[in-house]
């Protein structure tokens, strides 16, 4: 056995879910003995079995994947409860294993396996699914790429009709609650995690994570997350500002954008220009727009 073979054969047997009493299984998923590959790899010592040596890591790896998940996504478990949270973790963790080098990357896939397993957010899966959405957006947010601002100079040389592109860290989300005041409040009332150990994981005894909190009735809002100073926001925006947004996001130009998105009606057209100037104002000001970036 060569050493990548050494390498996968271990993280094989430290990726196998714990048992219900937190140790490690002794069959895999595949029904292999889990023994008899953990004696094949490691040598026991003076204290502790072969088995019991690489328990130790099957363990802590999964504790601390659980933890991160824990911190990232506490407005999910504040939507669903401890109990069907912690389900949840390992039921998407055995099928969404860790594949990046980051622990930052485990709930990229969360949205779209909630998507397919309803049951894991009994009664309240749009709701949990709108949360998990703004908390990963929330952590997309902090790190994705800022390009230098639009200035006025460079907003002269755009032409009569131009293409605004927004920063690339701006998420656009359509929700049908308003789950940016419930994670909010969720946050308000968390404690940080002080170390990573068992049952502390997912069975938190504080009084935050036992609290049960008001869930939203449904209302469709739409949602800017952005970034301000390594600050990652909530900014609600109207319905055609959305739009507009979203339009612009997708590159089509300022005319095509404004046709695509606002509703005229009856509306005077000082009003909407008015509108429009607010809010693209608004939007420079954040520095919601960046220079044309080359392909």
């Amino acid at each position: 056995m060569d050493l990548e073979q050494l390498q996968r054969a271990v993280l094989n047997v430290i990726q196998q879910p714990l048992t219900a009493s937190e140790g490690m299984r002794k069959r895999t998923l595949d029904g292999k003995p889990v023994k008899k590959i953990v004696d094949a790899i490691v040598k026991p010592n003076d204290r502790l079995t072969s088995f019991e040596r690489l328990e130790i890591y099957n363990r802590v790896y999964w504790f601390r994947i659980l933890s991160s998940l824990a911190e990232d996504f506490p407005g999910l478990r504040g939507v669903i409860g401890q109990r069907n949270f912690d389900k949840l973790l390992r039921a998407y963790l055995r099928e969404c294993p860790s594949e990046s080098f980051t622990l930052r990357n485990l709930g990229a896939k969360l949205e779209s396996w909630l998507r397919a397993n309803p049951q894991f957010a009994p009664k309240r899966h749009r709701l949990a699914l709108d949360m998990v959405r703004l908390e990963w957006a929330d952590i997309d947010v902090y790190d994705s790429a800022e390009f230098p601002k639009l200035t006025e100079e460079n907003l002269r040389n755009l032409g009569e009709n131009p293409s605004f592109q927004l920063q690339p860290y701006i998420r656009l989300l359509d929700l049908a609650y308003p789950v940016d005041d419930l994670l909010l409040s969720i946050r308000e009332h968390e404690e940080p995690e002080s170390d990573i150990a068992s049952n502390v994981v997912l069975e938190h005894a504080s009084h935050a994570r036992g609290k049960r909190y008001k869930m939203p009735r449904a209302k469709r809002t739409y949602l800017a997350v952005h970034r301000q100073e390594l600050i990652v926001y909530f900014k609600r925006l109207e319905p055609e500002g959305f739009a507009l947004l979203q339009a612009l996001q997708q590159g089509k130009p300022l005319s095509e954008a404004i046709e695509a998105s606002v509703s005229w009606g009856n509306r005077k057209v000082e009003d909407v220009t008015e509108n429009l100037r607010g809010w693209f104002a608004n939007w420079a000001s954040l520095g919601w727009f960046c220079k044309p970036q080359e392909s």
